[in-house]
């Protein structure tokens, strides 16, 4: 079969971070350079910093990202891209101009007899009531009707900013200027961990957990037969992962340097 590819978290227009655009331009080259090899590309939530789309319009920009989308589906690629906390509100746009598989919930499947457990990872076994009440109303389809009356001038902009806000105040803000994300919490308060040894309990079939979400590169023994990871982001980790159909592999993504 021919590889897998999964990635996660570019979060490209967000207006906390530097360099959108050049972030844009090394993902794009990134998936030219697989384009001839991939049998599909699974990108597993908030590659936009925020994504909301009304009838008749999307946000401006991304075109670099979205034509080379539609250069691997017109290749026959199957492409995958799950909804994210960020990009909870993609519709047919997606679909229909750019031939994206869209999910916006984890799913199960088989892959070359294995099984994967794939999802963004936002709201599995985080506690926050801050966070689920927020993620409540994001989901609340109501809320988004009501959303969906604002022009979308003032809508886009204010989802933008908001995006901003809720990164710079989970984040640090380190003396170069990046903003950091939280840190490994280890084995025993990961939510991501502790989601995915609770579901092996009762789903031992699964060989493979993988989820976006927490910006931090994390690849974890959960038994003899179950890996789980995280796969890190794009904003200055460029990793992602590759399947071939018998090994399970992280990369680093060095323009230049890193053969993928």
């Amino acid at each position: 079969m021919k590889p897998i590819y999964f990635l996660s978290d570019a979060h490209l227009g967000s207006l906390a971070l530097q360099h959108t655009r050049q972030r844009e331009r090394r993902l794009v080259r990134f998936l030219d350079e697989i384009k001839e090899k991939a049998g599909a590309v699974y990108l597993l939530g908030d590659m936009f910093d925020f994504w909301f789309e009304y009838r008749a319009a999307v946000p401006k920009g991304y075109t670099r990202f979205l034509g080379k989308l539609s250069e691997l589906t017109d290749r026959g690629v199957e492409v995958h891209f799950f909804t994210g906390n960020h990009d909870i509100w993609c519709k047919d746009y997606l679909t229909t101009e750019c031939g994206v598989i869209v999910h916006y919930q984890p799913v199960t499947l088989s892959l070359a007899d294995k099984t994967f457990f794939i999802g963004h990872g936002d709201g599995l076994r985080d506690n926050s009531r801050g966070f689920r009440f927020i993620r409540a109303v994001f989901h609340n389809r109501f809320c988004q009707w009501l959303f969906r009356w604002i022009h979308p001038d003032l809508g886009i902009a204010f989802g933008l900013r908001w995006a901003r806000q809720s990164r710079l105040s989970h984040a640090t803000c380190q003396p170069n200027g990046r903003v950091a994300e939280p840190p490994y919490m280890g084995e025993d308060k990961e939510p991501l961990v502790l989601f995915a040894k609770d579901y092996l309990r009762s789903h031992p079939d699964v060989n493979y957990f993988l989820f976006g979400h927490r910006h931090i590169e994390l690849d974890l023994m959960l038994s003899h037969q179950c890996r789980m990871v995280i796969l890190g982001d794009w904003i200055s980790q460029f990793t992602y992962a590759v399947f071939d159909g018998e090994h399970f592999y992280m990369e680093n993504y060095i323009e230049g340097e890193t053969e993928v």
